[in-house]
């Protein structure tokens, strides 16, 4: 029976809405569809043609794979706005899904052709999905719920798992049938989360059904015809960029590509704040929200080498032999899942601990130390990658301990940062400044891309000076950032959350109406 507390939800699954579980295991599967490709994606380009891959050189391969991680965030623009305007939550994360399963249906056809179209159609479809169900979490909890922390704290577990699901599924069928079948694997991953999804519809209650704010009709066609050219224009360059009528070449492009994305994100950003008739409160909000997003794109930048340079470092200069079994590379991307997955109640307590006892250190504090923590991890890899370059296989234990200062890190920045999304955030514009949000996922991943084109398999004597560099920049940042959360931004937060708390406490729930 659902028990109906103060914030006027359902508690029938652990204390939470009983929404989240649907949005746990619907984003579970899709996680895994998506890093059980991503973990072979730069191995996949670099292999030899003879062997089952592309032949692509390292430096091109990691900024491909930057785009590709790059794009699929910045779909996550559109897919909010899409989402706010026009279909609503629900609608979005469905056929998103649909999507993202014939984008890894595509993938599994062995051609040089289907994987570039495959790409393409998971970006489209991850676009629609991603931002709209982490917003969707935000909306299952009241203005001011202490709950809603602890909420995503669980939903991220979902992602974790997932993604260990597919690096260990994905991984060991590139190993054993070939990258193809992995990338069908990937497919039905996405399948079970759709109809998952739709089975359980019902527990949403309504949550983002329809869209928070409906164009006119007018303003509905028009926007309808606008995203059917921009999906004409895409499909057109993706045809000539197969057919070779037009070439690329991938290091210049994603540079450019990340200029493009950076002055996006400030025009967006910067419409809503200085034309999204704000008040002041809302305007505090939105500055103590813009340095979470700067150390939030710095996080990534240095993150995302998980899944390119040190993706690379894993296959060409680890010892992954185990008695007579070689661990195949893409395991290792697994560590920070299952890190995420054993620490994340332990970090979630921690915070709980702290605000009951001692202090609890505001959303941007603990992003700021995260940024910090998760640089430390690439003074390990320095470390590891000057044994390399003398022409060393390195012990597994290096990668083992740089995964864990990084799930540590991402602990400390990324379930939080999305909770501040939703608590920072004018309502008007949650499921847009969501996708304004995961825009800096994007910026961080084109710029993880074009960090990892410096890693040459021809020159290893350049890889501390690469993971030292991140190692530095990252720990500065994160120090000027948590100084200005500290003594500027904190107490605009807390505001903010003053002023929610207030307004839930005066609007009359149910129960007092009737």
């Amino acid at each position: 029976m659902n028990t109906p507390t103060s914030f006027g939800a359902s508690t029938d699954v652990l204390g939470h809405p009983r929404g989240l579980p649907t949005l746990f295991f619907t984003e579970m599967w899709e996680r895994m569809s998506y890093y059980g490709m991503r973990a072979l994606l730069i191995l996949f380009m670099t292999t030899a043609m003879q062997d089952g891959g592309m032949g692509i050189t390292a430096a091109n391969a990691a900024a491909i794979y930057g785009l590709y991680t790059g794009a699929v965030y910045f779909m996550g623009l559109s897919g909010g706005w899409i989402a706010d305007r026009l279909i609503g939550s629900q609608k979005a994360i469905w056929y998103g899904a649909i999507v993202i399963m014939c984008g890894h249906i595509v993938l599994a056809v062995p051609t040089e052709e289907s994987f570039f179209v495959g790409l393409v159609l998971v970006v489209l479809g991850t676009g629609l999905l991603k931002p709209n169900i982490s917003a969707m979490v935000g909306l299952l909890y009241k203005s001011g719920d202490p709950r809603r922390d602890a909420g995503f704290s669980i939903y991220y577990m979902g992602i974790n798992l997932g993604s260990v699901i597919g690096n260990f599924v994905c991984g060991y069928l590139a190993v054993t049938k070939g990258y193809h079948w992995a990338f069908g694997a990937a497919a039905v991953g996405m399948a079970l989360g759709l109809l998952y999804f739709r089975t359980k519809l019902d527990s949403l209650e309504g949550h983002g059904s329809e869209a928070s704010e409906p164009m006119s009709e007018s303003g509905t066609k028009i926007s309808w015809s606008i995203v059917s050219l921009v999906l004409a224009g895409i499909a057109t360059v993706t045809v000539l960029g197969i057919a070779g009528i037009i070439t690329f070449a991938p290091v210049t492009i994603a540079g450019y590509t990340a200029i493009v994305f950076t002055i996006i994100f400030f025009l967006y950003f910067g419409y809503i704040f200085f034309l999204g008739d704000l008040n002041g409160t809302e305007k505090k909000g939105m500055m103590a929200l813009f340095l979470i997003c700067v150390a939030s794109t710095l996080f990534w930048s240095g993150f995302e080498q998980a899944g390119s340079s040190m993706n690379l470092f894993a296959q060409d200069h680890i010892n992954r032999m185990w008695g007579n079994f070689e661990i195949p590379t893409a395991w290792f991307q697994s560590l920070n899942s299952i890190y995420i997955i054993v620490l994340s109640p332990f970090i979630a307590a921690l915070w709980i601990h702290l605000g009951k006892k001692v202090y609890n250190p505001t959303s941007g504090i603990k992003c700021a130390i995260g940024l910090i923590i998760m640089a430390s991890g690439f003074l390990v890899m320095f470390s590891a990658a000057t044994y390399a370059s003398q022409g060393l296989k390195v012990a597994p234990y290096w990668l083992v301990v740089t995964y864990f200062l990084h799930s540590v890190g991402e602990l400390c920045l990324s379930p939080i940062a999305l909770s501040a999304v939703s608590k920072l955030s004018p309502k008007r514009f949650a499921g847009q400044l969501m996708g304004v949000f995961v825009l800096t996922y994007s910026i961080g991943n084109i710029v993880a891309g074009l960090l990892a084109t410096g890693y040459d398999p021809e020159n290893v004597s350049t890889l501390p000076g690469l993971y030292y560099d991140i190692a530095m920049n990252s720990m500065l940042c994160g120090a000027v950032i948590l100084l200005l959360m500290v003594f500027v931004t904190q107490k605009w937060e807390k505001e903010v959350e003053s002023v929610a708390n207030d307004s839930a406490e005066a609007k009359p729930t149910a129960a007092t109406a009737s």
